[in-house]
């Protein structure tokens, strides 16, 4: 049952922010190369700000990616309030039979605590199979625990089967009665990714709304306590909160990402703002605590790489920077109505539009035999270890409203997904209620006669894919490509197609 109680909402004004200050960070955002979908800003306890860009929405969950992490850490903050777990705690004794026989001094050493903070000490991590906590338990510690930083995904959802070991139960279950329902998060509208056991990825498989995460890490913010009540020790709120573990090696493999460097607490990244600290996910999915403005920021986007994500930390570090009065400032009733314009039209902007080609009534209909490559909307994900479904073969039907892609996967999958071509998007509603994502936004437009184009993109995800078909007698050349860090095309073999 949803029990969310809205949050009091203000005008910037009322809260010691200028109007025309979150107008111009709004510009800002939107002028970089990142993609903005959501933005929430609070001050003081009440919202002053926030919107979507169509087509996301307010409700829509969206793929977190690693931002997971600071859900997974707070079930262990939970169960550590409960007094089900010390942070001091080997996990050799956690997990005794998935543990060798004579484990390394290094490996008894290895504690919860040292999961938490990225500080296991090893230099690899392994990925999902069904005796993953084993393998995870038989990866060399080649460093004492504690001593050294590795962004370990795995060692999060430990995080999470630590919990499960001590509770008997995975991430969501336990955290529905206990986080969920306290705070005011739909756990009916959140999903998951999971491991080939059934354990939630707490690495990076949660979807959320962008609300979501700013009531998760309100609770980091109100010192763990949830209208009175309290449902975070304090002391784990301090650790989680402030550097326990330094982070700079992170300069060698993500140099462009400096907001990285500055020291990590229980998955929970510090920031350049003096006693800031922020839930993070790739591609942009921020959270942002800054304790001295009294203020949090909440974020979903698609950033295509570090520096853009960086980007939009820096943009937000410069509108915080602005945010100086201690007191109500003045109501600005002209500012206020641009923003509440402003924010009442944000999109991403409309696709290209050329619905017409001579090659259409040549190819409508027919059906195209794949001969080589993987060609598919159906990627597969390296944190569950699944592959991509290819397509074997499919076809385009077109009519006024643009065409109906009707398609046939290696596994027997068989789906019609319309494509909108009249400078438009169209969603289709794909798979189960229990899928990860259903919605499937599609537009498609004639760059050139022989070339039809579609942009294809997973609404509840950062995803899109772009299918550019070359049409060359009854050859059709397809090249995919998609803005993932975590999954690409088969770029190694030509994606080739027959029209019969």
């Amino acid at each position: 049952m949803n029990t969310r109680k809205p949050f009091e909402t203000a005008t910037p004004e009322a809260v010691g922010i200028r109007s025309e200050d979150i107008l111009a960070y709004i510009d800002a955002l939107e002028a970089s190369q990142t993609e903005m979908h959501g933005l929430m800003i609070m001050r003081r306890g009440k919202l002053c700000a926030q919107g979507w860009w169509a087509p996301f929405g307010p409700n829509l969950r969206h793929g977190l990616q690693s931002h997971t992490k600071t859900y997974a850490a707070t079930a262990v903050g939970i169960a550590y309030t409960e007094g089900l777990l010390r942070l001091d705690e080997r996990l050799i004794d956690i997990f005794p039979e998935e543990s060798p026989a004579h484990p390394s001094e290094n490996l008894r050493l290895l504690t919860v605590r040292d999961v938490l903070c990225m500080g296991c000490g090893m230099d690899t991590m392994p990925h999902n199979s069904p005796d993953w906590i084993r393998e995870f338990m038989h990866t060399p510690v080649n460093h004492k625990p504690g001593t050294t930083y590795m962004y370990n995904s795995t060692g999060s959802t430990m995080l999470g089967a630590i919990v499960r070991k001590k509770t008997g139960l995975g991430l969501h279950d336990y955290l529905t009665p206990r986080l969920f329902e306290k705070i005011g998060i739909d756990p009916e509208n959140l999903r998951w990714m999971c491991m080939a056991d059934g354990m939630e990825v707490g690495g990076g498989g949660l979807f959320a709304t962008t609300e979501d995460n700013l009531r998760l890490m309100k609770l980091y913010a109100d010192g763990g306590v949830w209208e009175g009540e309290r449902i975070l020790a304090e002391d784990y709120v301090r650790l989680a909160t402030t550097n326990q573990n330094d982070s700079a090696t992170e300069a060698v493999n993500n140099p462009e990402a400096s907001d990285n460097f500055l020291g990590y607490g229980f998955q929970i990244w510090m920031c350049k703002p003096r006693g800031a600290y922020r839930a993070d996910g790739a591609m942009g999915q921020f959270t942002i605590v800054l304790p001295e403005q009294e203020m949090m920021i909440a974020i979903t986007e698609t950033a295509p790489g570090a520096h853009w994500a960086q980007s939009t930390l820096d943009i937000t570090w410069d509108f915080v920077e602005k945010v100086t009065s201690r007191e109500a400032l003045p109501e600005d009733p002209a500012a206020q109505a641009k923003l509440r314009s402003k924010l009442a039209r944000l999109n991403i902007g409309n696709p290209p539009c050329q619905p017409f080609s001579p090659v259409m009534e040549r190819i409508s209909g027919k059906t195209i035999h794949m001969t080589s490559g993987c060609f598919t909307p159906f990627g597969g994900s390296f944190m569950v270890g699944t592959q991509p479904d290819g397509i074997t073969e499919f076809s385009l039907d077109f009519d006024v409203y643009g065409c109906m892609w009707h398609l046939t996967t290696r596994s027997g999958r068989r789906e019609t997904i319309r494509v909108s071509t009249g400078g438009t998007r169209f969603t289709n509603l794909l798979g189960k209620l229990s899928d990860w994502n259903q919605l499937y936004l599609c537009d498609g437009w004639w760059p050139e006669e022989n070339v039809f184009q579609m942009h294809c993109r997973w609404l509840e995800t950062c995803l899109e894919d772009v299918f550019t078909l070359t049409f060359d007698g009854d050859e059709v050349r397809i090249d995919a490509t998609n803005n993932s860090p975590f999954r690409s095309f088969e770029k190694n073999e030509p994606i080739r197609a027959v029209v019969e």
